[in-house]
């Protein structure tokens, strides 16, 4: 059975409207339980890409070490550059969010350091991990690999982020268009890393989702002509997308797929997307009934297992 990877970038609240010297909360981490106890309804391991203010948090530790401890999911690293020490002053000249590939090489170290030895120092020894931002580069690769990680998932096929600014001059996220939507390794001189790429496809199919005004149909109608680009990732009105999605996966070659949200779009006002109560209730209708179609094609599986899988069988085909 294919496999149905869960990933949440596990963050602060609604670092959207973040601004650099701004404080950030972490309330949504009262509201992670509900998500969990979803996926396991489901037999899904979701896995929790957890970035610096989270770590932190007494509630989330609680939590994570309960989900590890009882193989319902797994605790990776997403590290958002701008508040992991240690600090380092960049000459900023753009209003972006500085990326890690940003910094000076030993000051990225010295922050995968920090939050590596924060996941360890409760037991946990991370080998998973998201970019902040979505930036990879190879220097990136090289330093993940030294610090013992074994499979990214920052790729994301079919989209280009280089109009997202950074924080320094001429600093822009990376241009994954032509990226291939299956694994594959990267060789580093410290060791071998597995990349996952987000599951996003782009399809001429067109999609037509729970809003029907003529505009969004006409705009419809464009996409497919165009090339819709579609992920696993609900915004509250794409469960028909998704679950074509997940068609389109289960019938392929591919051997997962992998959904992707914030652990702030789970909280009321935690994102500009799910603002109110029924914005949360409504995305838990549509969580609902995506995983209840996924779970006939899909088993749950986390980052660490399915690695895991993949060293099993090249060792069986030696």
């Amino acid at each position: 059975m294919k496999k149905f990877i869960i990933t949440i970038d596990t963050e602060g609240d609604n670092l959207w409207k973040w601004k650099l010297g701004d404080a950030i909360t972490t309330e949504n981490v009262k509201y992670l339980p509900r998500f969990q106890n979803l996926c396991n309804d489901f037999g899904f391991k979701p896995v929790w890409l957890t970035n610096y203010e989270i770590i932190r948090d007494l509630r989330y530790l609680e939590l994570i070490a309960k989900i590890e401890q009882e193989k319902n999911g797994e605790l990776g690293m997403h590290l958002h550059a701008w508040n992991t020490p240690p600090a380092y002053e960049l000459d900023i000249v753009q209003n972006g969010a500085p990326y890690l590939i940003e910094y000076p090489i030993e000051v990225m170290e010295e922050k995968i350091a920090v939050m590596t030895d924060a996941i360890k120092s409760i037991g946990i020894t991370p080998i998973s991990h998201r970019a902040g931002r979505w930036a990879m580069n190879e220097k990136y690769f090289e330093l993940l690999a030294k610090y013992g990680y074994c499979v990214d998932c920052s790729v994301t096929p079919h989209i280009n982020w280089v109009n997202s600014k950074g924080a320094t001059k001429n600093a822009k996220g990376v241009d994954y268009s032509d990226f291939s939507e299956n694994p594959y390794w990267i060789n580093t001189d410290s060791g071998k890393i597995l990349e996952m790429p987000v599951s996003i496809r782009k399809t001429h199919k067109f999609m037509l989702d729970n809003t029907l005004s003529a505009r969004e149909i006409l705009r419809g109608a464009y996409r497919a002509i165009k090339g819709n680009v579609v992920w696993l990732r609900p915004n509250g009105k794409n469960l028909n997308s998704m679950i074509k999605l997940a068609e389109m996966i289960a019938k392929s070659q591919s051997d997962y797929i992998m959904f992707m949200l914030h652990s702030s779009e789970l909280m009321p006002g935690g994102s500009p997307t799910f603002k109110t109560e029924n914005d949360i209730e409504n995305l838990y209708i549509i969580l609902k009934d995506l995983f209840k179609y996924c779970s006939k094609y899909f088993e749950g599986m986390t980052l660490r297992d399915y690695y895991s899988n993949i060293l099993k069988r090249i060792a069986e085909a030696k």
